[in-house]
């Protein structure tokens, strides 16, 4: 809701407010975010937040003569510029014709209107049932004519507050934009922490925390893309604050190129924060009545800590952000064969592994890198988009009908935005690339990159795709990026414009998706680069899923996957159940825990079932089994960590001593329930066994407090092997370990797991939690002990009676 009067503006969401007035110069001064605040019609009350000036302070600027006391370096504001005094990072910066770089913005209307503004090029929010409102602020600055246009879209019932800004000018000289923001927020309390997301190929999403109270912290992508390096969705919380008890904030950018996030503390105890696009190379020039739109970003806030954020942040992306058909569809369980085959298959090897599938309950086949040109390996024949007749005599077409045959949807996969060097397309195109033909270029992947900005190779891509996605019965789409940027540099832009050229390759892209997605809108799109090297909400504005990490590995995907739950909902990741050893960490894993992290997601395979044992199939059988049943609450539920907040496991724990987290997150607690709360499954993962230990609690939440629930664990079987020669102390006759015996016996002998199976209100479950059966601590063993080895998992279901 949005209240204005008397240039006072007050805009509620359920249970938050943010409130900012003009003041006498007209500045906007930015003056409360946080827990609601329900004023007085009369907005009576504003003065109460209203900060007290009579001098300014000592040794900075007084904005003019009239106004002494106004010092820019001592106020929040709503946006900032450079030259007035404000040494914090700034919004906006602008060099005009005449070399001058002090801008200057100040109030010159306003408006609300009901529904959402439509980008020109950008992909925005949408609000399909037109409930939501947006404030227009319109400025202009006092010495040169550009207009600054301010948007707040709010969504109440989501608790979410969206921001992005357009820049026009509207002089007869030409002005540089090196840098224009998305969002502002000036906070004049420092005692908090930057939560950022930070990491590499097969290690995105690790969490680490800075604090604010001094200097500048700034997470930023100069890869091109949004990148694994710094993912852009962030927090901003008290120390103190964890997964269901604080204050915290969260933001966001629907922007899938180079972006920024900054905290820069003053001298006055006074944070800003800042998101938006990366000004590092960035030089944006507008001519006459040109104009420059700012991504849209995502601001919300939460007083019950990270769980109660996240679930504002994974609403609103399912409503707010995702399209199209498969917005609230079910995904199927899939079968990729990147990691059974990489390069070197055929039909027939792709229709055995394809058959395999469909005998364990794999409803989606897809076929990855290496069906089109001369692709044996990584270093040729990307933008050649025509089928290896070799590998594949009956084509696209004739395997498709192969796969259905089976009752298998089929999938392919393509890097439309990428050509390598020895490919017809480069021969034939060389100035189609981002490169200068005149100075050495750094590839990554044997591969360059395409130059988006050009209108023709847009229309190459759109097309070329458009032929493959219609040489048969395509049904999804996985669509890779696997390098970052290098050597930046257009042939088809003069020298001046040099500095647009990333972000004109995010918008090119961008048009290419929403031609693509419009003339195949019952296609399943799964963006994917490098894993998750571009997972934002800019991709997920056209594609409704992104594979999180090329890393398959559980226990690292325990951390990846909790990462990206913090600020997107677990029906946008893809999560595989891959072969043991591990392909990028030959780590060795229980299928049961690799199924049960993949399960916290879209869940799929990527593995070659055809080498895998009888006993494995049969396993796999029950793993798809079960997630099916529970299907939509795991992909569309409400997600909830245990625990006490991201990276807190740093922190030292009073319980540490008695306590299976003595080392650092070495358990992991996740549940998901369902919309209506009748259904919910939660899992506890454990890292490390932990020596005579017997207690474990398991605290649900989310639930309704007053139904009530059976609890029951997901029975599991034990092979006798895993316990060594202890099987000698209640064997008839010795087994030698390792021995042809001992394997015999394993065949036929399985040693059940626990039995947890308990009535009790959601209260109980929630409040008390469940203390479940002992665990092993190396003092005995029978049919009441859990058994938790490293790097396993335990399964739980909650169903009203």
């Amino acid at each position: 809701m949005i209240i204005s009067k008397d240039k006072i503006f007050v805009i509620n969401t359920a249970n938050s407010t943010y409130a900012f007035d003009v003041i006498n110069t007209g500045h906007l001064r930015h003056l409360y975010y946080g827990s609601r605040l329900d004023f007085s019609e009369e907005l009576s009350e504003f003065d109460v937040i209203t900060p007290k000036r009579e001098f300014g302070p000592g040794a900075t600027l007084g904005y003019n003569p009239e106004n002494p006391s106004l010092a820019f370096e001592d106020t929040c504001f709503e946006i900032s510029s450079t030259g007035k005094g404000d040494l914090r990072s700034p919004f906006v910066s602008i060099v005009h014709e005449d070399g001058m770089r002090t801008s200057d913005f100040v109030y010159d209307s306003h408006e609300a209107v009901s529904g959402t503004i439509n980008r020109t090029s950008l992909p925005g929010s949408y609000d399909a049932n037109g409930k939501c409102e947006t404030l227009i602020i319109t400025l202009h600055d006092v010495s040169y004519p550009v207009v600054l246009k301010l948007y707040y879209v709010v969504y109440e019932e989501k608790d979410v507050i969206t921001r992005f800004a357009d820049i026009i000018n509207e002089g007869e000289k030409k002005i540089e934009v090196e840098r224009l923001m998305s969002l502002q927020l000036d906070m004049d309390d420092c005692d908090y922490e930057a939560i950022f997301f930070g990491g590499a190929w097969a290690r995105e999403m690790q969490c680490y925390r800075k604090d604010i109270a001094s200097g500048m912290n700034v997470n930023r992508s100069n890869t091109g893309t949004s990148s694994n390096r710094a993912n852009p969705f962030f927090m901003i919380a008290r120390s103190t604050t964890t997964e269901d008890e604080g204050r915290c904030f969260g933001f966001n950018l629907i922007y899938s190129g180079n972006h920024a996030e900054i905290t820069d503390a003053n001298a006055y105890g006074k944070v800003r924060v800042l998101t938006g696009i990366n000004d590092e190379g960035f030089r944006y020039i507008l001519n006459k009545g040109e104009s420059l739109e700012a991504p849209e970003a995502i601001m919300s806030y939460s007083e019950k800590g990270f769980n109660a954020l996240s679930d504002n942040f994974h609403r609103f992306i399912r409503d707010n952000i995702v399209r199209g058909k498969w917005q609230y569809k079910e995904r199927p369980v899939l079968l990729n064969s990147w990691e059974a085959a990489y390069f070197k298959f055929d039909e027939s090897k792709l229709v055995k592994l394809a058959k395999k599938g469909a005998e364990v309950g794999i409803e989606l086949f897809v076929m990855d890198d290496g069906w089109f040109g001369e692709r044996d390996d990584d270093t040729k024949s990307l933008g050649d988009w025509e089928v290896n007749k070799k590998k594949l005599p009956s084509g696209l077409e004739g395997l498709s009908q192969k796969i259905n045959k089976l009752g298998l949807s089929f999938g392919i996969w393509v890097e439309p935005e990428m050509v390598n060097v020895n490919s017809n397309l480069y021969r034939e195109h060389p100035d189609w690339c981002l490169a200068n033909p005149r100075t050495p270029h750094s590839e990554g992947r044997n591969q360059r990159i395409l130059d988006l900005t050009q209108k023709e190779v847009r229309d190459y891509i759109i097309e070329s795709m458009t032929k493959v996605f219609s040489s048969g019965n395509i049904e999804y789409v996985k669509w890779d990026m696997n390098r970052i940027f290098s050597d930046v540099f257009s042939s088809s832009l003069p020298a001046e414009k040099m500095g647009e050229v990333a972000h004109r390759y995010v918008l090119g892209l961008y048009e290419i998706m929403g031609e693509l997605t419009k003339r195949f809108p019952d296609i399943l799109f799964e963006g994917c680069s490098s894993g998750g090297n571009r997972f934002d909400l800019g991709i997920l504005s056209y594609f409704p899923q992104i594979w999180a990490s090329d890393n398959t590995d559980p226990i690292c995907r325990l951390e990846i996957q909790e990462g990206l739950s913090y600020g997107y909902p677990l029906s946008t990741i893809g999560a595989h159940v891959s072969a043991s050893p591990n392909h990028q960490t030959l780590r060795r894993t229980p299928m049961k825990t690799r199924a049960a992290c993949a399960s916290f997601g879209v869940f799929g395979y990527e593995c070659n079932l055809v080498d895998f044992t009888k006993e494995e199939i049969e396993e796999i059988k029950k793993e798809i089994a079960l997630y099916k049943m529970y299907r939509s609450v795991m992909q569309f539920g409400t997600f909830y960590r245990g625990g006490r907040g991201p990276a807190m496991s740093m922190r030292p724990s009073a319980t540490s001593v008695l306590s299976d987290s003595t080392l650092e997150g070495n358990i992991k607690e996740w549940t998901v329930v369902s919309k209506d709360k009748d259904v919910a499954v939660g899992a506890i993962f454990k890292k490390l066994a932990m020596p005579n230990i017997r207690d474990s609690v398991y605290h649900a939440k989310g639930l309704d407090k007053e139904k009530k629930y059976l609890f029951i664990n997901k029975e599991l079987e034990y092979d006798i092997r895993d316990f060594g020669d202890l099987v000698n102390t209640v064997a008839p006759i010795h087994i030698k370990p390792n021995s042809l015996l001992l394997d015999i016996i394993a065949k036929k002998v399985k040693l059940p797991s626990e039995k947890e199976n308990y009535t009790a209100s959601g209260n109980f479950l929630c409040t008390a939690g469940v203390h479940l059966c002992q665990d092993y601590s190396g003092t005995g063993y029978n049919e009441n002990v859990r058994y938790m080895q490293d790097f396993s998992a335990k399964m739980y279901i909650m169903v009203e009676e």
